[in-house]
């Protein structure tokens, strides 16, 4: 006896169901857990190492002497990593 049509369309959109992003109540797709503290922890550390580069240049030399101007491009890389991240925000 062949089957009806109206039961493979229910077989296939339970499969389509389980096949779907992670979503949240809203329906919308959720962000993972680490995205926000890491982002925000990469722009702030980013900002506070080049604060300190300023600080600090002319009489200790930190955050690492050896860099000398390239602490601005570290201070500046940790900056544009946490922007790239928030590309992910959802």
């Amino acid at each position: 006896m062949p089957e009806s049509k109206s039961r493979n369309k229910k077989k296939a959109t339970a499969k389509a169901e389980k096949s779907e992003a992670k979503v949240g109540l809203s329906g919308e797709a959720t962000n993972p857990r680490w995205l926000a503290p890491v982002m925000l922890g990469l722009m702030i550390l980013g900002l506070v190492w080049i604060v300190t580069f300023y600080l600090t240049s002319s009489e200790l030399g930190l955050p690492i002497p050896q860099l000398g101007q390239w602490n601005l491009a570290v201070g500046f890389g940790l900056i544009i990593v946490g922007f790239g991240l928030t590309t992910r925000w959802k």
